[in-house]
């Protein structure tokens, strides 16, 4: 009886010790690649390299030359066929962030939000006063679209894998579907179990 109450105690003990979870406050900036998986540091510099290389290249100069502005730029689709899931829409706030930062292009909504705000405007045509109305037909129009993908190429033995991500982005005028830039950008992650 006392040996199945000891048993019993360790068991406990055990059992306790595998619960207990320690949580750390990090720096978002510093985060660790604890899976391999693709992640927020992954995200935030891919956006930021993809920027620069598409702000340093010709058609920002070749656009402003041309019409005296700048160009104003949506983001469009970035398609996820990676093997596993990437919330696109934070890689799409990364990219739109570094956009209005860089103060070289102008950004207009898209998608659902776009629907939303004209979906509102639609109501303050019945529900407010003439002088606060905001008008159809005012919006500023893209001059060009951002579209891309997020792929992957997993390969694994054993208890090894590489994984590299590669994302492609296109800029492409609008009025022309000339396509102006094309970027691309790799990741390469080495996990061993």
């Amino acid at each position: 009886m006392k040996s199945i109450r000891i048993i019993c105690f360790f068991s406990a003990l055990i059992l306790l010790a595998a619960c207990s979870r320690k949580v750390t406050r990090i720096d978002p900036t510093d985060t660790p690649d604890i899976s391999g998986k693709w992640n927020n540091t992954d995200s935030r510099l891919t956006a930021e390299e993809m920027i620069s290389q598409s702000l340093g290249s010709a058609w920002l100069n070749n656009f402003v030359q041309a019409k005296g502005k700048k160009p104003v730029v949506i983001c469009g689709m970035i398609s996820n066929k990676s093997h596993e899931h990437i919330e696109a829409e934070t890689f799409i706030k990364d990219l739109e962030r570094a956009f209005i930062s860089s103060a070289k292009v102008g950004l207009v909504q898209g998608g659902k939000k776009r629907e939303e705000l004209r979906a509102e405007k639609a109501d303050q045509q019945t529900n407010s006063s003439v002088s606060t109305m905001k008008r159809f037909g005012l919006e500023n129009g893209a001059d060009f679209i951002l579209q891309g993908s997020i792929n992957s190429i997993v390969d694994a033995f054993k208890r090894k894998k590489t994984v590299t991500y590669q994302i492609n982005l296109e800029l492409t005028n609008i009025e022309t579907n000339e396509v102006v830039w094309i970027g691309d950008k790799k990741i390469s992650k080495f996990v061993k179990n």
